[in-house]
């Protein structure tokens, strides 16, 4: 039944001998016949992207992919291999927006969203040949004649029948999630395409000083975002670590006992030593008036997140930048503000930047904050912060 494999066969050959052997008697489309009164076992590709040429990765994931329907095949079912499009999302309107020579959301708006996703599926199909001689090559038995293609209305209506079903089962409700994301291209990215765009770059970090409600104290906390600073809710402390109240010069102020000597640069005394529980609950003046409070606000709370390995033992939270910012107000029963919009700038709420983008705003916010002499100490920060992998635009939270 087998030929006996020579030490000199070339494997490259004898693929192509199979192949044509397979196309020749439509050994797939047999193979299909030969169970259609098998159990179904249905196959629905994860669907790839056709105005992208096809690479080495792709190749690794269609011979993977391969391998179930082969195996069930074998076990007897009948296996609907049913090919699919991806004609959707950011991969398809980036190339058409480098075609127009335009960038972002606003601009595809003036050139008309009409126009602009008649282009896209004129570019969808760009490469499909590459991908069907790609995909025969390496011997991926799919149906690529009959696929489902994601604008196709059919498509469409299957998803909102889903969502639909959901929905009246009581399983879906709107929220709240912190995510990372491109304002440039108006997305949120997955974890492994944050992994790809990650650059040490400089920032400025800030120590700023929260005035103790009806008390010349300060709560000191650090951050290397400045821009969230108008969005703050609460500080939180760890319950169980050792705060201290120090004189420094003619201020008092409230921070990790572990941290003095690294934040504290001029000669200070301790007044107290305090447990981070005996914080809870004290108030604080805001920063910044961007929102009217509805219930408690601007509150030290505590949270075992709180380390001790920088900063001051003190984090400030903005429950929309911010996944752990968000747990713990939330936790806490504190409000949800989103003084930023779709394109990374501030709303109206934030009347002295409105417009601005956040990244942008930060050396402006740290200069207001030591005119009004609110700001311990600024200083730069080196770190590894991720950009979006299609545009380079930072990201935020």
């Amino acid at each position: 039944m087998y030929k006996k494999v020579t030490s000199d066969m070339n494997f490259a050959e004898r693929e192509l001998k199979i192949l044509k052997f397979w196309d020749e008697n439509h050994i797939f489309a047999k193979s299909e016949k030969q169970r259609k009164d098998g159990p179904y076992f249905t196959f629905y590709d994860g669907p790839p992207t056709a105005n992208g040429k096809p690479h080495i990765g792709h190749v690794i994931t269609r011979v993977v992919k391969d391998i179930i329907p082969r195996y069930r095949t074998m076990k007897g079912h009948n296996v609907n291999r049913k090919a699919g499009w991806d004609t959707h999302g950011l991969p398809v309107e980036l190339e058409v927006e480098k075609a127009l020579d335009i960038s972002g959301k606003p601009e595809i708006e003036k050139y008309g969203i009409e126009p602009f996703i008649q282009k896209c599926k004129e570019s969808v199909w760009r490469y499909e040949k590459d991908w069907r001689d790609m995909s025969h090559r390496v011997g991926f038995w799919i149906d690529m004649d009959d696929p489902y293609i994601t604008y196709h209305d059919t498509y469409i209506e299957s998803v909102w029948w889903s969502l639909r079903q959901i929905w009246d089962k009581g399983l879906m409700y709107k929220g709240h999630k912190v995510v990372p994301y491109c304002p440039r291209c108006g997305t949120a990215l997955s974890s492994h395409e944050v992994a790809q765009g990650y650059q040490d770059i400089e920032e400025p970090s800030v120590f700023v000083n929260f005035k103790v409600k009806d008390k010349d104290e300060y709560i000191m906390a650090w951050t290397t975002t400045p821009w969230t600073l108008p969005s703050n809710v609460c500080l939180a402390v760890n319950a169980n670590e050792k705060y201290a109240r120090a004189k420094c010069g003619d201020k008092i102020y409230i921070l990790a006992e572990a941290l003095l000597e690294t934040v504290l640069k001029e000669k200070y005394e301790v007044l107290e030593f305090v447990k981070g529980a005996a914080l809870e609950g004290i108030e604080y003046e805001p920063l910044y008036k961007v929102f009217e409070p509805e219930g408690k606000s601007f509150v030290v709370v505590c949270d075992d997140y709180v380390s001790l390995s920088s900063g001051t033992g003190v984090v400030h939270n903005a429950p929309a930048f911010g996944e752990d910012d968000a747990r713990i107000c939330r936790a806490n029963g504190l409000p949800f503000i989103q003084p930023v919009d779709a394109r990374g700038c501030f709303t109206e709420n934030v009347p002295f930047w409105a417009g601005l983008f956040v990244k942008d705003a930060d050396p402006l916010i740290v200069k207001e904050l030591k005119a009004s002499g609110r700001l311990y100490l600024a200083e730069p920060y080196t770190h590894s912060y991720p950009f979006c992998w299609r545009c380079d635009t930072p990201l935020i939270y």
